[in-house]
């Protein structure tokens, strides 16, 4: 393995162990916290579904971001490369373009959703939510509901704001991991996390607060299907960043003293706490203003006008919510961004200008497919759904749990368990040997055997 340190010490890195928790925690905390996790809650039953989701991030997700930070940080490379360099000759390398694969499907609906939010980050700047405060609560709802509509279904404004997501995206991948990624996310994101407690603290005042807890926090679980263990499964895949090969590529760029087995378990726990955060902040208003839990996409877009037009200042606080929602949706989506071009500049040896080119253009005109319904292509649908749905079903309930599945059984199975322990103790500074352990049983035989039994009952092959 000489090659591969020779060849890491080349290679571009993050500064500190801080920049490597904030850049890492900015690809888990996105938009699938403050967005997709709050409706995935709604439309599946509230706190049943959460315990599900829990049981997979600690006996799935964690073991999976390991493994990818071991794959990255050992081999110093895109995530072809990687499989490539731990086992020369092998067809492994197919989870790595797998993974590239993934992250372009994700980016696909991801930059969609992108648009909205800088979208709405415009209309707060204009003031377009001063006089909800003013208005009856009915009045309100109704209001803040159809502005979503008109974001979402013009014609031709929501392509032009994927477009424009996706061009920030492809600046920051630019610039570089120092210049770009970390010093977006270690400004940034801390930012972020005070205004989501800021939220959730003045949205637990509301008359609804006791009704919303109640929701996320009780557990009917007669509402687990097959379907809904595969949506939790998911929804921790899609909020983690795995089996995109975004994990590979971050630990790539790992310093050579970072605790990947802490870094994995803070990124995990500050992940699940902004989803809880989120929860609190959004499910308290659906209540007190008669929304519905399962509206879908749209839930975080018609409550966090609602909650900020009740607060003092609130009208600059609705800014800078959905300013650092954008900020938390371009850094995540830099992370995705981040598995193509590097596999693209480093496999095919393309410039990195035209790798970041290549693949904006081609997320911005195949993404165009996944806008609103009602609006130029939105009504196009393939297998009876509309791209978005596609897209997004795809990635998140097949794409990312294969690839995850893949990655724990090579790490497992397929990997020297000397040179695993040895990467992940940091040559034995790090004493874990415990936790090495567990997580060793856990990638080797429990989190693989998760991973088919949800696949093969969300398809109907097993019945429970």
């Amino acid at each position: 393995m000489s090659n591969l340190n020779r060849e890491a010490d080349k290679r571009e890195t993050f500064s500190s162990g801080l920049a490597v928790f904030f850049a890492t925690l900015s690809s888990a905390v996105g938009l699938g916290n403050i967005w997709k996790f709050p409706y995935m809650v709604g439309e599946n039953g509230g706190g049943a579904f959460i315990l599900i989701y829990l049981v997979c991030v600690f006996l799935v997700g964690m073991p999976v971001a390991i493994s990818e930070f071991f794959i990255g940080r050992k081999t110093r490379s895109n995530a072809v490369d990687a499989f490539e360099k731990l086992k020369p000759g092998s067809s492994w390398k197919f989870v790595g373009y797998l993974g590239g694969i993934t992250s372009f499907f994700v980016m696909l609906f991801y930059s969609t959703v992108g648009g909205w939010v800088y979208r709405y980050t415009f209309k707060a700047l204009s003031m377009d939510f001063k006089s909800v405060g003013s208005m009856s609560i009915e009045d309100a709802s109704l209001f803040v509901s159809s502005e979503f509509g008109n974001v979402v279904s013009s014609p031709v404004a929501p392509i032009l704001w994927q477009i424009a997501f996706t061009g920030v995206v492809a600046l920051i991948i630019f610039a570089g991991v120092k210049n770009g990624i970390e010093k977006v996310t270690k400004t940034l994101m801390p930012v972020l996390l005070v205004l989501i407690v800021l939220c959730a603290a003045r949205s637990l005042t509301l008359e609804g607060a006791r009704e919303g807890i109640d929701f996320l926090f009780t557990a009917d679980f007669s509402a687990i299907t097959p379907g809904v263990l595969l949506a939790a499964l998911g929804l921790a895949f899609f909020k983690l960043s795995l089996g995109m090969g975004t994990m590979i590529t971050y630990g790539s760029y790992f310093t050579k003293d970072n605790n990947m087995s802490a870094t994995s378990a803070k990124v995990a726990i500050s992940d699940i706490a902004v989803s809880m955060l989120a929860g609190l902040a959004i499910f308290p208003v659906v209540f007190t203003f008669g929304l519905e839990p399962g509206e879908g996409p749209g839930l975080l877009f018609n409550t966090i006008p609602l909650v900020f037009s009740r607060i003092p200042f609130g009208n600059v606080l609705i800014v800078a919510f959905f300013l650092l929602a954008s900020i938390a949706a371009t850094t995540a989506m830099t992370s995705m961004m981040a598995v193509p071009v590097s596999i693209l500049n480093e496999k095919f040896k393309l410039n990195k200008g035209l790798s970041v080119l290549i693949v904006a253009g081609i997320v911005s005109a195949i993404g165009a497919l996944t806008v609103h319904p009602s609006s130029l292509l939105g009504h196009i649908q393939l297998f009876g759904k509309s791209f978005f749905d596609l897209y997004d079903f795809l990635a998140s309930n097949i794409f990312m749990p294969v690839g995850g599945l893949l990655t724990v059984v090579f790490v497992g199975w397929f990997v020297k368990k000397v040179l695993l322990f040895d990467e992940l103790s940091n040559g034995g500074t790090v004493k874990n040997q415990a936790y090495l352990k567990a997580y060793g049983f856990l990638v080797k035989f429990v989190t693989p055997l998760l991973l088919i039994f949800i696949f093969l009952s969300s398809i109907g092959i097993l019945s429970m």
